[in-house]
């Protein structure tokens, strides 16, 4: 029995092996190179503005002109030429990221009546500037291509307040 367990044990042993591991590592490079060099990475998110030179003026009459007055989230004024401006929701939701049916009908409405029409967006410094990119994401859903930006002046202010004076009275008849 003595032989027996010595012979049982010496069978057990191993032999010991080697695996080449360059292959799979040439493998592994390869496929990360090709991964790498075929991906196309995220892109920025860009707009082309043209934006004429300053030294040309150009003469706009104003009943071509429709103002676009951004206050504050979710609210705006618009007005043509110099009629009293006029509140618009921006958003039909408070965290809406698509513009209002109503602020859309009135774009699409009022260059369709006038093709001439140019659109001045003031930013005042209370409103978002998600607001601003939105409302010029419309005009490029719409094909509008006539707008321009301009400054949010003290004159803006004082026509929207008195426009919301008046629209106080009125509410108090």
């Amino acid at each position: 029995m003595g032989k027996r367990g010595r012979r049982a044990r010496q069978k057990r042993k191993r032999i010991g092996f080697h695996i080449d591991m360059t292959p799979m590592v040439d493998v592994a490079f390869l496929l990360l190179t090709f991964f790498m060099l075929t991906t196309t990475f995220s892109r920025a998110n860009t707009m082309e503005i043209n934006i004429p030179p300053e030294e040309t003026e150009v003469k706009i009459a104003e009943l071509n002109v429709m103002t676009v007055r951004i206050v504050e989230e979710g609210r705006a004024y618009w007005s043509i030429g110099d009629a009293v401006p006029q509140e618009i929701a921006m958003y039909d939701e408070a965290e809406s990221p698509v513009l209002s049916a109503g602020l859309r009908k009135l774009l699409r409405e009022e260059t369709r009546k006038n093709n001439k029409l140019v659109i001045v967006v003031k930013l005042s410094g209370k409103a978002k500037y998600k607001n601003l990119i939105d409302l010029i994401d419309e005009f490029n859903l719409l094909k509008i291509d006539r707008f321009s930006l301009d400054d949010f002046t003290s004159e803006d202010e004082a026509a929207i307040v008195a426009q919301r004076k008046s629209e106080d009275e009125s509410r108090e008849i």
